[in-house]
């Protein structure tokens, strides 16, 4: 589920770098980001956003908008990780270009993908809500033509692993590449589903009312990470109900829960308050890296979080005045991916950056 840019527009904020403390020699590093060295941009304009490795480290899928290139709505792109300062960052377009697609991951063999794409039920890209009627909250659609495709890199589908009517996304793999985990409502509320890719035998693993999505296996495969709201009042469980028949969600007030990979012993492991997303492992699995606005109550800027899998011991790792998440680290722990406002020279522009991880 992508949550970038759009979610200042929906408040009617300006996006832009503040005057903020720059580090000398490493120009796009922010006073505080001690876990980063050799920041590098790698796109440049419009909405980039959920960059994640490859299994081998040398590539990274992700998803772009930009209406300027007559990309209206969200494709996936796959490129090269730099070797060196001076190698440019190349990308293409392996998605149909048809529809609105999101929530890509590569193969553990480098050759295939898997994205969610709404493609099946239309070629042109669905419409958004009117957050008029929502009172300009931030909401999310839920596609009812969503649904997991496998593709190859050269943008050919070789198979479809989803089908029920319904939204069916947001999809990542385990480390041996044998499930998937994914996002449906295809039984009556957003929860999360564990398919075995080899026999298409599935289960869900969530049943708490509430949006259970963007699930990740940790490295070991022994555990999950999710993000996950539980309306709790009266008042709460209605509106999720009544957004739900819609075919809305409202991800605004969200947790960061932890489970094994089979879903048992559910725990819900940050209490922070407001959006805590997108969270994904260490590649040790020792740790778990998020995205947060729990620290300002007017819902922004977001900034990235690393913490333990007890949720303790939070420590703030990226300082943007604006939008810093989908942080993924390299499958070598050398690296880290994120998408960040920083640099965009006062637009609406979310880009790619690329840094070492400094443990």
């Amino acid at each position: 589920m992508k949550k970038t840019a759009a979610i200042f527009l929906a408040m009617g904020l300006v996006l832009g770098l503040n005057a903020q403390q720059k580090v000398p020699g490493d120009t796009l590093r922010i006073e505080g980001e001690n876990h980063f060295r050799n920041i590098r941009q790698l796109t440049f304009g419009g909405d980039n956003a959920e960059a994640y490795w490859s299994y081998d480290g040398k590539h990274i899928i992700f998803q772009r908008t930009s209406p300027k290139d007559g990309i209206n709505c969200d494709q996936i792109f796959i490129g090269k990780v730099p070797e060196t300062p001076d190698e440019p960052f190349t990308y293409k377009m392996i998605s149909s270009g048809k529809g609105r697609t999101t929530c890509a991951y590569f193969m553990p063999d480098g050759k295939h993908v898997i994205y969610a794409s709404t493609h099946g039920g239309s070629a042109d890209c669905p419409p958004v809500p009117d957050r008029s009627k929502y009172g300009n909250r931030y909401i999310w659609p839920l596609y009812n033509t969503y649904d997991i495709y496998m593709a190859d890199l050269d943008g050919k589908i070789v198979k479809k692993l989803t089908t029920a009517k319904g939204y069916d996304a947001e999809a990542t793999l385990s480390y041996d590449g044998k499930k998937m985990i994914y996002c449906s409502d295809k039984d009556g509320d957003l929860n999360l589903y564990v398919m075995d890719l080899k026999s298409g035998k599935e289960k869900r693993i969530t049943s708490a009312l509430g949006y259970d999505g963007g699930a990740w296996f940790s490295p070991d495969g022994k555990k999950i990470v999710w993000r996950a709201s539980r309306p709790k009042t009266d008042a709460e469980m209605k509106e999720y109900k009544e957004l739900l028949a819609e075919g809305l969600v409202a991800p605004t007030n969200m947790e960061v829960w932890v489970a094994n990979a089979d879903g048992s012993d559910a725990r819900q492991i940050t209490s922070l308050g407001q959006a805590n997303w997108a969270p994904n492992f260490t590649a040790d699995s020792k740790g778990i890296i998020f995205c947060s606005n729990h620290e300002y109550k007017r819902g922004f800027p977001f900034n990235m979080y690393l913490t333990d899998l007890e949720g303790k011991n939070i420590q703030k790792i990226s300082r943007d005045n604006g939008f810093d998440a989908f942080p993924m680290i390299s499958p070598n722990g050398k690296k880290i991916i994120f998408s960040s406002n920083r640099n965009n020279g006062g637009t609406r522009d979310t880009n790619l950056f690329l840094a070492d991880w400094v443990q």
